[in-house]
């Protein structure tokens, strides 16, 4: 499938199935997840219902003839909890191993990057597992992602240690310009005179 054939839509909740097979592969296979136990469909609907509730862009990428097949998915979430980081988001991409190197992550990423533009969030932050993991790095890095840190030797799995690169998008050019306070992304925290 090349990429010009790829349609992105928004995550619905029918596509947990296969947004579950795909991450259950990444995460029993790969390393681009430190999970070492694949998550159940009730818990990817639970975590899939909380991402999409809290306001962030939950995506996935089909082929138009086949709308019902999933080739991968992408969302954005908090990069962290507390209240001063929610304007700075982390962007999760996974997609089917069959179809890695053909586009379908850049394509969700964009969009990703776009809508969360577009919700006024002003950083993206990606936390990229493994041995260097030169595909999702050489990914982000061709969307204008630049290096933020590498981190040696921080997560165990498979049998050996890993280490994580940080890599860091700024999607508003203007740091000086302060964001609208009672306007947030997100529903992760709600000023108290809410």
């Amino acid at each position: 499938m090349p990429d010009t054939d790829l349609l992105i839509r928004k995550a619905k909740a029918d596509d947990i199935g296969q947004i579950t097979a795909i991450y259950a592969q990444a995460v029993k296979e790969g390393t681009a997840s430190f999970e070492l136990t694949a998550p159940d469909e009730s818990e990817m609907r639970a975590r899939f219902n909380a991402v999409v509730a809290a306001g962030y862009p939950y995506f996935v990428a089909h082929d138009p003839a086949a709308p019902d097949t999933i080739a991968g998915y992408a969302y954005a979430g908090p990069y962290r909890t507390r209240p001063a980081y929610r304007w700075s988001v982390e962007n999760s991409v996974y997609v089917r191993p069959d179809l890695q190197g053909r586009g379908v992550g850049k394509r969700l990423l964009l969009r990703l990057i776009d809508a969360t533009r577009a919700l006024g969030f002003r950083q993206m932050v990606a936390i990229i597992a493994g041995p260097g993991n030169p595909g999702s790095i050489g990914l982000h890095e061709s969307l204008g992602f630049e290096l933020a840190g590498n981190l040696r030797k921080v997560g165990f799995k498979h049998g050996r240690w890993h280490d994580t690169t940080i890599m860091q998008l700024t999607l508003v050019d203007d740091a000086r310009e302060l964001p609208d306070l009672q306007a947030y992304p997100g529903n992760l925290w709600t000023p108290p005179d809410r």
